[in-house]
C-alpha cells in the first residue's frame, strides 16, 4: 500500500510515530510523512532543519511544513499549533500524489490531523485517526480551558466534526470508547483497541550505581497529573527508613515546586531529583532500580482512566511497579501480576512504600518477571504494529 501519513511530530522529535512508519517500511508499505520541522524540545527549529522541505529516513518519505516553533508561553502554544494546521490543511488540499489510505495520529491538538481529512475527501480514500489523547477533555484535564467555556464549546464542535468524519478510530486505551458515545454522541463510529506501540530499548550508558539497598525511580513528565509531589511527602513520612531513596528523573510544569518542596520537607538525601537525560539513556537508571512509579491523577476525566505509555514501558524492565492509577492502566497492571496500589494521598502511598521495602527479594524478582512477560504477550511492539497494519488494510477495503 501507498500510506499517507499525517502528524505534527516525527524524529527528530522523540515519539512513536517514527518507529511505527519505519516498521511498516519494512513490512513493504511505502510511506509518505506530512509533519512539521522539528521543535517539540528544541525552543527552536532544531539546527540543521531550518532548510529541510524533504527527506528520507529509514525508508520513510518525510516532508516537513513551516511552522512556529513551540517554546513555553501560552502564545507560541497556540501559534505553534495553528501554524500546522493552517500550513498542513494548505498542503494536502494541494498534494496531487495518490495514495491508497491516509493514516493520522492524534496527539495534542486534534486539529493537526484535520488536513488528512482534506486529502482524503477529495481524493476518495479512507482515512484512519489512531487516537491517542482525546480532544477536547485532554486540554481540560491539562488546565488550559474550562468546561462549559465558549473556548470550550467552540474545540468541542471542531473536535466532534474531525472524528466524525474519520472512517475509524483507532484508541489507545478501552476507556475511550464511553467519550466517544457519551460525552461526544458518536455511537455510530468504528472504534477498535489499538495500544500505542512501546518506545523502550535498553540502555547503551553503564548501568547507574545507586547508594542505597532499595531504589524508587519515576522517570518522566513532571506536570499536573503526575503526583510526584505526593510521593516526595510520602518519602517525608518515612524519615525513619534510611534504607532507600526516591529517584525523580524528568522535567515538567511542576519540576520546580517538586524541588522547593524536597528543600522544604529537609529531603535532599531521600528525594534525588536528577538532571535530564535523553529517553534512549533513561534506561540506565531502571536496571538497578527496585521498583519503578506510575503514576497518575485520579479523576472522572476518561484521560484518568488510560493506559500511560509509560505503564506499558515500565512493564518491559521487569521491575515491581508502585502505582497510583485507575481505569484502563490499574486493569492492566492487575492482569500483569507485579504492582503494589495505592490512593493518591501520602498516607497509602508511605503504606504502599513500606510494603515494598518489606517484600523478600524473590518476591520482588518474580513480580517484575511478571511484568516483562505480560508486556511481550500485549504490548510488544511488533506486535501492537501487526494491529496498526491490520487495521490500515481493513479500511482501505471497506
Amino acid at each position: 500500500m501507498r500510506i499517507l501519513v499525517v502528524c505534527q511530530y516525527y524524529y527528530p522529535e522523540n515519539f512513536v510515530i517514527t518507529p511505527i512508519c519505519e516498521s511498516l517500511v519494512r513490512r513493504g508499505h511505502e510511506v509518505f510523512v506530512v509533519t512539521g520541522k522539528p521543535n517539540y524540545g528544541f525552543g527552536k527549529i532544531a539546527d540543521g532543519y531550518e532548510n529541510v522541505v524533504d527527506e528520507d529516513i529509514n525508508g520513510v518519505h518525510v516532508h516537513r511544513l513551516k511552522l512556529v516553533a513551540r517554546k513555553k508561553s501560552k502564545l507560541s502554544l497556540i501559534r505553534n499549533y495553528l501554524s500546522f494546521y493552517l500550513s498542513s490543511k494548505r498542503y494536502l488540499a494541494h498534494l496531487k500524489d495518490k495514495f491508497d489510505v491516509v493514516y493520522s495520529m492524534s496527539m495534542s491538538p486534534l486539529i493537526s490531523v484535520e488536513g488528512g481529512e482534506v486529502y482524503a475527501k477529495k481524493h476518495h480514500v479512507k482515512c484512519l485517526i489512531h487516537c491517542l489523547d482525546l480532544w477536547p477533555e485532554s486540554a481540560v484535564i491539562a488546565g488550559k480551558i474550562k468546561k462549559g467555556s465558549l473556548f470550550y464549546k467552540v474545540l468541542y464542535g471542531w473536535s466532534r466534526r474531525i472524528y466524525k468524519r474519520a472512517d475509524e478510530i483507532l484508541i489507545s486505551s478501552p476507556s475511550f470508547a464511553s467519550y466517544f458515545s457519551d460525552v461526544l454522541k458518536l455511537n455510530d463510529k468504528k472504534l477498535v483497541f489499538a495500544p500505542q506501540p512501546p518506545m523502550v530499548e535498553l540502555s547503551k550508558e553503564p548501568d547507574y550505581a545507586y547508594n542505597k539497598k532499595y531504589n524508587i525511580v519515576y522517570a518522566g513528565n513532571v506536570g499536573n497529573l503526575q503526583l510526584v509531589e505526593n510521593y516526595v511527602k510520602a518519602v517525608s513520612l518515612l524519615k525513619d527508613r534510611d534504607d532507600f531513596q526516591f529517584h525523580i528523573i524528568g522535567n515538567g510544569a511542576r519540576l520546580n515546586e517538586v524541588k522547593k518542596l524536597i528543600k522544604n520537607l529537609s529531603l535532599e538525601d531521600k528525594a534525588i531529583v536528577h538532571p535530564m537525560v535523553k529517553s534512549n539513556e533513561v534506561g540506565e537508571y531502571f536496571i538497578n532500580a527496585t521498583a519503578l512509579v506510575v503514576p497518575l491523577k485520579i479523576t472522572e476525566s476518561p484521560v484518568s482512566k488510560t493506559i500511560p505509555n509509560k505503564l506499558v514501558s515500565s512493564l518491559f524492565y521487569a521491575k515491581p511497579i508502585l502505582a497510583t492509577i485507575s481505569g484502563d492502566g490499574e486493569a492492566v497492571l492487575k492482569k500483569a501480576g507485579g504492582s503494589f496500589f495505592s490512593d493518591e494521598n501520602e498516607e497509602s502511598i508511605a503504606k504502599m512504600i513500606v510494603t515494598l521495602l518489606d517484600t523478600d527479594p524473590e518476591t520482588l524478582k518474580k513480580m517484575g518477571e511478571n511484568n516483562k512477560k505480560y508486556f511481550s504477550a500485549h504490548f510488544d511492539f511488533e506486535r501492537s504494529v501487526d494491529g496498526i497494519e491490520e487495521e490500515i488494510k481493513e479500511v482501505r477495503k471497506s
